[in-house]
Order: structure tokens, then sequence, then C-alpha cells
């Protein structure tokens, strides 16, 4: 017996979040390549009981196969840092993360009022003005910035997180249907990932339009992160006290603008606080940490836009597994996306009517916390 309504971009995208090729996922089911094949072009279509095993084996409920297609991110339109590092399973598993995140954003928008997108297109410029003149758009100076995730959520950039494994993939950011969306690894430390975030601005400001990509778009990104996290100014008021720092001073200064240390050595060397020398024994003592601590680390950054759209949903009486329900997908995947954020069940997972708090779903604010 045929499903109902099978839709093969779905198989295509589910298979590609989870990393398998075609090969692999036909020896799981035990399928003929060719047969899956057929599958994903639309050239036939899976019986019931084929589809069924598909979608346990790919961890997706069967109903996600009969949704509609969802748009997914091209690796022309992503900010890849290292995609030379990358195999094609990864890239594609990140790509088909963006794909879920649109549908669960497009849900999202369509329940609550979010800010409107106000991210300056700044072409032409030397990342660290460039840096500068977003700074002065968004009204914040050269203040130290409190919580980045907050501050770019409040400008209309949709934050979503990945939990990717492995060290090729830290983040990647994309404008789709003039929305910036950005996307963060959460197992990095909370400072590279933090960095990770200013990168990905830098990318939306600098590349909004495309162009090539390489490693000198990559440098410029990192310049702008640089400069936009720790602004010269500030930091040579607090940091040209010291006259010889040493990994300790580090730690001391990368507090304010939080920061890794790596980051924060950099800086200074950019600046000329350091001396050549002086930089590069700093950097032999910061690679005892490796790239997986960080000395003193500083909490995690979380989304303020996905935390607030929860609470909502939990005071009308929606779960999270009415949410991954209604877009065909298990709590896990939605997990993936949102930071891990909880939501408290209601009985049997059903929801529980609440004008009140569906009519103050249309007036979710956020605050802009930049100190």
């Amino acid at each position: 017996m045929k499903p109902e309504s099978f839709n093969p971009d779905r198989l295509v995208l589910a298979r590609r979040r989870r990393g398998m090729t075609k090969v692999d996922l036909a020896k799981l089911v035990k399928l003929t390549t060719r047969s899956l094949y057929d599958f994903e072009s639309g050239k036939a279509e899976p019986s019931q009981e084929t589809l069924d095993l598909i979608a346990e084996t790919l961890k997706f409920p069967t109903p996600f196969f009969q949704r509609t297609s969802v748009p997914t991110p091209t690796v022309q339109a992503a900010s890849f840092r290292s995609l030379k590092s990358m195999t094609a399973g990864q890239r594609d598993a990140a790509l088909a993360a963006g794909a879920l995140a649109f549908e669960l954003s497009q849900w999202i928008d369509g329940e609550f009022e979010l800010p409107v997108p106000d991210v300056p297109s700044i072409r032409e410029q030397e990342p660290d003005a460039a840096a500068m003149m977003v700074r002065t758009h968004w009204k914040i100076g050269e203040l130290a910035i409190g919580n980045l995730i907050h501050l770019l959520e409040s400008k209309g950039i949709r934050i979503y997180s990945l939990t990717e494994e492995g060290k090729s993939l830290d983040a990647f950011s994309l404008w789709h249907k003039n929305v910036p969306f950005v996307f963060l690894n959460t197992n990095k430390t909370a400072e590279h990932s933090r960095m990770d975030a200013a990168h990905e601005l830098g990318h939306l400001v600098l590349h909004r339009h495309g162009g090539p990509q390489g490693r000198d778009v990559e440098k410029d990104a990192q310049a702008f992160a640089s400069a936009f996290l720790m602004p010269s100014g500030s930091v040579l008021s607090v940091a040209k006290r010291f006259n010889a720092p040493s990994l300790q001073h580090l730690v001391q200064l990368k507090k304010n603008w939080g920061v890794s240390v790596a980051a924060m050595n950099y800086r200074l060397h950019a600046l000329g606080l350091l001396t050549e020398w002086q930089y590069r024994m700093l950097c032999i003592e910061i690679a005892k940490y490796g790239r997986t601590r960080e000395p003193e680390g500083m909490p995690r950054e979380s989304s303020q836009v996905l935390s607030k759209v929860l609470t909502s949903l939990r005071e009308s009486g929606v779960s999270k597994a009415d949410v991954a329900r209604q877009l065909g997908l298990y709590t896990e995947d939605v997990d993936a996306l949102i930071f891990g954020l909880g939501i408290s069940p209601t009985a049997e997972g059903r929801t529980r009517p609440d004008a009140a708090a569906d009519g103050r779903r249309r007036g979710l604010r956020l605050a802009s916390r930049n100190s």
C-alpha cells in the first residue's frame, strides 16, 4: 500500500540531516540504491511499510515525509568557514538543519511578532571601520556587549543552535527571504561561540549579496568580529596599563569583552600593545589549554527569543511535543535547534486554550543588553 502523500524532497532532507549517503540508507533498509534513487527523484513511491521503515531508520516521524517541501540553504548562500575541511555529509547535514530551522522560524513568525531585521549592508569598507559603523548604527558606541546573542536577536537576526560533532563546523550564516540567520555549534566553548556569532555578523554585514568565498573573506569576517567585540578605544584605555601582560592578565582582560584568551591576545597584538615576541610566547601558553577548554570560562549565551517563545507557549498550554508534532518532527530535532531549552509538557501533550496568553504572543518584546 502506498502512503497518502509521499514527498521525495522530504526524504532527501531527512537523509542529509542524518549525514547518510544513498548507499548508507539503502543498506540499512535493505533496498537497492536504484530504488532509493527512484524514491528521491519522484520516479517511484515507497509502500507504506517501506516508508515506515525509512522513517524509523532516519528517526523522523512518518508524517514528516508527507509535508510540503521546504527551502534548503545552498552552499553558495551559506558562509561556511572551513568548507574544504568538511565532508560532503557534514556540509549537507548542516544545510539540512538550516532547512528545519526555516520551517520552525516560519511557524514562530506565524505565532509571534519578532523584531524586524536591522542589519546594515556595508561593503567597500575595511573590517574595523565596518564594525564601528555597525556599532554606531545600533547606538552602542564602544561599550562592552553584555550578551551578544540577545543583541543580535533584538536586531532581527534569528539565532539557532547546531549540535554537530567534530571541529570542522563552528557556525554559519545566511540570508533567507531578507531575514538573517545565524547557526552556532553548541559543542564549542562559550567564548568561542560568542566570537563565532560576531564572525557571522561580519558575513551578514560585509557579504550580504554574496560574492567570492575563501580565506580573504573569512579573514575579513574574523577581523570584523575582533573589532566589533573589542573596540580599539575601549581596549586601549584598559589594556595599556599592563606593561608586560601575562596569561593571567589576559584572563582578567578577556572578562571585560567576553572573549577567549586567544582572541584577547590576538587583539592586543593587532593594536600594537604586544610585541611579536610577547604575542608568540603567550600563544604557546594558551595552546596548552587546547580549543576545548578556556581558563575561567564564561556562562554560555543562549537565545532570548526562543526562551520567551517557549515561556509564552507554556502559558498557553502548548508543549514542545505539540510544536514538534506540528512540524512533523520529534522533540530531539527541535531541541537541537533551540539550544536545548526546555518547555514543560501539558497533560498527554495536548494544548490547553488560554485566550489571554494567546494575545500576549503578539506583544513579544526583547531587551537589548549591551552592557
